[in-house]
């Protein structure tokens, strides 16, 4: 177990720009649910999501949106890790789900001004932030905690060239066929997102963006936000869309072990919680499954309730919601979760108003994907 320290965080959604603004809007159970502003709502039965208002005009869409909300994350980690603009020699790797797939849509409808180089990020962030070593992976919803895992395994290296410190970053914003597949899938159009709610119809798409410094050891660090423990990664392949419930396990297994941690050592669970028909109950599964005698210990929470589903974004978003409720010993609450499902009802959901508790040390932090690709991560608290 090799524990990472956490000098640096950085995020934006539909709640609020900046962790502060985002951390008490979920607390105080505030949703960045709107009607759909960046397309046509004619189009789809579905007729909200959970966007970032900077368009400049209400459903006239724009390209490079998620390379903007990137660097704005990326900016505010840098800043509050004290790195300041010049990230030259500092690896930054981003997980995505789409990368710039709204772009390419506009420049294929539209003709808008879009160059192929644009569909990953290292060209917009070596013109912000000079930054030349740069990696971006398109792993799904679990596409940031993968980047975390890579970010780790560079902070293992040795040698001269070996970094001391890395930016790990997840972003992705709506685009129209992605947001017109996920609605057709569902029975009814969702309007809403409500995991773990008997009564729920599906999951909406927000936009999202969160980046986290990463160092190797504490010394000269302007602050330690928290610490990475250990995270772990797998990829089960037991269906396209359907998840495993023994997939999932064996991911959440293995961060304890990476970790050094116990089932009864975690304190607060970040929920993946999409509201899917069926990613909810195998996420469910799996986690009663793990913790066993101790599932009604933790306190949890899926703050995509509020957020949407921020797909590549979303890994990073539960990281640093969960990291400050360590610190703050408060916890977001579930919106909209009224009667949890059957295969949830061990767990201790925060739901109504945001819990206090100065009790919390470990948080468990899932990402799951298409294809059962699974991420889950362990951090402690600033102590």
């Amino acid at each position: 177990m090799t524990i990472r320290p956490i000098i640096g965080m950085g995020a934006v959604a539909a709640t609020g720009s900046g962790v502060d603004e985002l951390f008490e809007s979920l607390c105080e159970g505030r949703s960045g649910r709107a009607e759909l502003r960046g397309f046509d709502r004619s189009r789809f039965r579905a007729q909200h999501a959970y966007e970032v208002d900077n368009r400049p005009v209400a459903g006239e869409d724009v390209p490079g949106r998620a390379t903007g909300l990137l660097l704005d994350a990326v900016g505010q980690a840098a800043a509050d890790a004290g790195l300041g603009e010049d990230l030259s020699g500092i690896p930054v790797l981003v997980g995505t789900g789409l990368r710039e797939l709204r772009s390419l849509e506009l420049w294929w409808r539209d003709g808008s001004p879009f160059a192929d180089s644009g569909l990953h990020f290292g060209p917009g962030l070596r013109e912000r932030f000079n930054a030349d070593v740069t990696h971006t992976f398109s792993n799904a919803c679990s596409a940031s905690l993968y980047a975390l895992a890579l970010g780790s395994d560079l902070l293992n290296q040795e040698g001269d060239d070996a970094p001391d410190t890395v930016i790990v970053a997840g972003v992705d914003v709506l685009t129209e066929s992605m947001y017109g597949l996920l609605e057709r899938v569902h029975p009814q159009p969702p309007d809403r997102v409500r995991p773990f709610d008997r009564n729920r119809t599906g999951v909406l798409m927000g936009d999202g963006a969160a980046a986290i410094v990463l160092r190797r050891t504490e010394q000269d660090a302007p602050q330690v936000h928290g610490r990475l423990r250990g995270v772990a990664v797998n990829c089960d392949a037991y269906h396209v869309t359907a998840p495993s419930p023994e997939g999932i396990a064996e991911a959440m297994r293995a961060a304890h072990r990476l970790a050094g941690v116990k089932p009864s050592d975690v304190d607060l669970v970040m929920l993946h919680g999409t509201g899917t028909l069926l990613n909810d109950e195998a996420e469910a599964t799996a986690l009663a499954d793990v913790l066993g005698d101790c599932a009604s210990g933790p306190l949890m929470t899926a703050v995509k309730s509020m957020t949407g589903h921020t797909s590549g974004a979303s890994g990073l978003i539960n990281l640093i919601v969960g990291v400050r409720a360590l610190k703050e010993g408060r916890v977001p609450p579930t919106v909209g979760l009224e009667e949890p499902v059957e295969e949830a009802a061990p767990f201790r959901f925060v739901t109504g108003e945001a819990a206090g508790s100065r009790q919390l040390n470990v948080a468990q932090l899932n990402a799951f994907g298409f294809g059962g690709i699974n991420a889950v991560a362990i951090v402690e608290g600033p102590r």
